[in-house]
């Protein structure tokens, strides 16, 4: 990581030992990442080739001692220049100061600094405001368990090892870091210039706050505030607070889409991504997320009801998760996300693993967005990207393999089951098949939709019985009432953006859902 101040006239200026010193030990440290994720492949042709023998290794420890014993040297010349560097004294009192006293002067003075996360003090703690006691993560919905008697579950969990422990091995090696790309150290390494500049860009112009959150599992979370409550901009007593996806960081991701909104926001980066440490798997991401919405409610001061959670992609799973747990917020944004992880799986793996495939996720790395998104009963958003090439199961121009088509027809059928009869869910998967603004407006015409009747009709509902869903309105309806309320709602709550996956979301694009 580059040491330095923030400010551009103000660069740090390595000395010539530390400079080159810095220089060998990043190339070891990307040579030794390289090696490490090709070393099943390494041993296997040593293997073959015969070199795995004690006459072979032997020298070969000698060698790789040896080089050890060189990039400790080339570690304490580094030291060395540091220490006979002004700049960098002065920055090591300043650190030592932020970690024994801790005030809000002295880290503000840290703050004009770009160093290693991992030496940054603790800001938030987890446990610095809830009562709960149990460390181990926060709650997840998980699959119900088959009930069996104790003879049968013995014989079968013997039966069923083998495949226990491949879609453990599965999950915990290659697994994660197909579905986290972001977490692999040699991506990171290449995007380090952008997150930097990126990073520059949220502290210098818009006065971003770095704080470093303490999670009950123990993982330290970089997350980056931009306060908009005293500006001048009409939404910024709202905060948004971004989940972005699999490859994405918040200095590079989708926070300045509200950023340029005028909304306050507060973005974080996954376990393992960035100034963030541990893994990215499911309860290590709903443990940051959980977290994340302490710190925003607790130190940075917002009620639940100004706080809307919005997410791109993979980033759907722990913004669900935060409306399921957190069901005061004031509503929920989904990007380009999708109901449900195994369809997207399966795509890109052999059928022949589909039943390790199947199993692997769901035991491991379940990412169930549309179960945790029927929990939540506050206003919903949903973009579908029209050409999107990532949460389609077949190819991009098929519009309704799109994943988010099922999220929609989820949360329809949850929130107002009557309506979503046969003859409603037929109605919105034609209007869901439209794939440009005429398209979708011809469909939407062709059924009549009187709006100020449908608007009629859910207010007098929710007037006399309340908000909660599910709704049973509808139920004395004739089949076209429902589908011209089936529509409605539909239109209501899904959005489509002509764009790929990965095309950023214009800010006059962003908007709050639609609620009575």
């Amino acid at each position: 990581m580059t040491w330095g101040l923030s400010h551009q006239e103000s660069y740090y200026q390595p000395r010539t030992l530390e400079k080159h010193a810095d220089s060998i030990l990043a190339l070891a440290s990307v040579l030794w990442s390289i090696s490490y994720y090709t070393s099943p492949l390494a041993m296997f042709y040593l293997y073959r080739k015969g070199y795995l023998t004690m006459s072979k290794v032997v020298p070969f420890s000698h060698y790789a001692g040896t080089m050890l014993l060189l990039l400790a040297g080339v570690a304490c010349l580094r030291g060395i220049g540091r220490w006979t560097n002004p700049q960098y004294i002065q920055f090591i009192t300043i650190l030592e100061d932020s970690h024994r006293i801790g005030t809000p002067e002295i880290k503000k003075k840290l703050a004009s600094y770009n160093f290693d996360f991992r030496s940054w003090p603790v800001d938030f703690r987890w446990d610095e405001v809830t009562s709960r006691s149990d460390s181990r993560g926060v709650s997840l919905l998980r699959p119900e368990p088959k009930h069996r008697s104790a003879v049968n579950g013995f014989l079968h969990a013997i039966k069923k090892l083998p495949c226990q422990i491949a879609s453990y091995i599965v999950a915990h090696t290659f697994g994660r870091r197909m579905l986290y790309p972001g977490s692999v150290y040699l991506l990171q390494k290449a995007v380090m210039p952008m997150l930097l500049q990126g990073q520059a860009r949220l502290v210098e112009e818009y006065n971003g706050k770095r704080a470093k959150l303490l999670a009950c599992d123990g993982n330290e979370i970089d997350t980056i505030f931009v306060d908009r409550r005293e500006s001048s901009e009409p939404h910024g007593k709202k905060l948004v607070i971004c989940c972005e996806g699999n490859a994405g960081f918040y200095e590079v991701g989708c926070l300045p889409t509200p950023l340029d909104a005028g909304y306050s926001v507060l973005g974080w980066n996954h376990p393992g991504f960035a100034g963030s440490t541990g893994i990215p798997l499911p309860q290590n991401e709903a443990n940051a997320m959980d977290v994340v919405m302490q710190y925003a409610i607790h130190r940075l001061g917002f009620l639940p009801e100004d706080i809307v959670v919005y997410a791109w992609s993979i980033g759907g799973f722990t913004a669900t998760w935060a409306a399921m747990s957190y069901p005061d917020i004031s509503a929920l944004v989904l990007d380009a996300s999708f109901d449900d992880l195994v369809p997207l799986a399966l795509k890109v793996m052999p059928e022949s693993c589909r039943g390790l495939v199947t199993r692997t996720v769901r035991q491991y790395l379940n990412l169930n967005n549309g179960e945790q998104l029927c929990r939540y009963q506050g206003p919903v958003l949903l973009v579908r990207r029209t050409k999107d090439e990532i949460i389609t199961t077949t190819v991009p121009e098929d519009i309704m393999s799109n994943r988010g088509n099922d999220l929609l027809l989820k949360l329809l059928q949850h929130r107002y089951p009557k309506v979503m009869a046969e003859e409603g869910v037929r109605v919105v998967r034609e209007w869901l098949e439209a794939t440009n603004a005429v398209e979708e407006a011809t469909v939407y015409s062709s059924y009549e939709v009187d709006e100020d009747w449908c608007l009629s009709v859910l207010s007098s509902y929710q007037a006399e019985r309340g908000g909660h869903f599910p709704w049973s309105v509808g139920e004395d309806m004739t089949p076209e009432g429902r589908r011209q309320l089936a529509l409605f709602l539909a239109r209501k709550h899904l959005r489509n953006f002509e764009a790929t996956h990965c095309t950023p979301l214009p800010p006059p694009a962003f908007r709050l859902p639609w609620h009575l």
